[in-house]
């Protein structure tokens, strides 16, 4: 089939830009499109140029697209590829996510030269994340632990612990995995020992809302199964309109037509916890989230946000 140049808009870490390479190869494979006919515009987002406060005290996950959807707006590109879990709760309007590519491997990686598991930390040591969720869920595991500020790329974040800054830190598999370093990880960490964040693994395709050409596109590289379980992890995250600042974890699985869904939410010092699952039909994903997030609401009342 015919087509035009299509621009695709990333961040410019290795990772973003390894997400932004998969479909740009799935489109190319899939329509027999040459390599010229899709350019990959890397984009700063403030999310990635201030690397020294917690995104929780800067504005939250949207600090990972806003300059992104800019772009999208004003017709510099023409879709964007993002990590699923730096996606805010709402998309801004006339903005859509077009498909989803099949989900990695959702789990987090424990990682560290002088313990196998998080269990086998002494006690003391320094595990470094920027993460709310993955620091509650360590309080909880190990209050013992002293948990330090840790953000930046994968790179960025290995060589503070090559460096001492920390003793152990956590990355997402899926990310290590496309990039082709599986080897850095010490541990993957059981979904039941640590619940991963919403969406983790997924990657999302986001266009203007009525381009019916790059939807058109894109159609071939959507993975149901992925959408169908992302659509239940993000309705619980719409539900309690979480951000980087409430402690949020989710996962939906799929048998057949049935879901099932597994939903936690901490206290940001990680001395409560509040878990419900669900499950139900495939075709009530979201609504499956969504009830999921209101019962944890009714139970934490306003514990979250403190």
């Amino acid at each position: 089939m015919a087509v035009r140049k299509l621009k695709i808009g990333t961040r410019g870490s290795k990772l973003a830009l390894a997400q932004a390479y998969e479909t740009r190869d799935k489109l190319l494979t899939a329509h027999g499109m040459d390599k010229d006919d899709i350019e990959i515009v890397v984009i700063s987002t403030t999310g990635d140029r201030v690397q020294d406060r917690a995104l929780s005290e800067i504005g939250g996950k949207g600090l990972f697209t806003k300059e992104i959807e800019e772009a999208l707006y004003d017709n510099s590109i023409d879709l964007a590829v993002h990590s699923m879990k730096d996606m805010p709760a709402a998309l801004p309007p006339g903005l859509v996510m077009a498909g989803l590519l099949e989900r990695e491997d959702p789990r987090d990686a424990f990682i560290s030269s002088i313990a196998n598991s998080i269990e086998d930390l002494p006690a003391g040591s320094r595990l470094g994340t920027s993460s709310v969720r993955r620091s509650a869920q360590v309080r909880t595991l190990r209050p013992d632990l002293e948990v330090v500020e840790f953000r930046g790329n994968v790179q960025t974040r290995m060589k503070k612990l090559g460096d001492g800054v920390a003793d152990a830190t956590f990355l997402a598999c899926a990310g290590l995995n496309r990039l082709g370093q599986s080897n850095l990880i010490t541990k993957a960490m059981a979904i039941e020992e640590m619940l991963p964040a919403v969406a983790q693994g997924a990657i999302g395709i986001e266009i203007r809302e009525g381009d019916e050409v790059t939807a058109k596109l894109l159609e071939p590289l959507r993975h149901r199964e992925t959408e169908i379980v992302i659509a239940a992890e993000r309705g619980f995250l719409i539900e309690l309109d979480g951000s980087c600042r409430t402690p949020l974890a989710a996962h939906a699985t799929l048998e057949g037509d049935t879901l099932h869904l597994v939903t936690m939410a901490l206290t940001r010092d990680g001395s409560e916890r509040f878990e419900t699952t669900r499950t139900g039909l495939a075709a009530d994903a979201e609504e499956l989230g969504l009830d999921a997030g209101r019962e944890i609401a009714a139970l934490a009342g306003d514990k979250l946000f403190a």
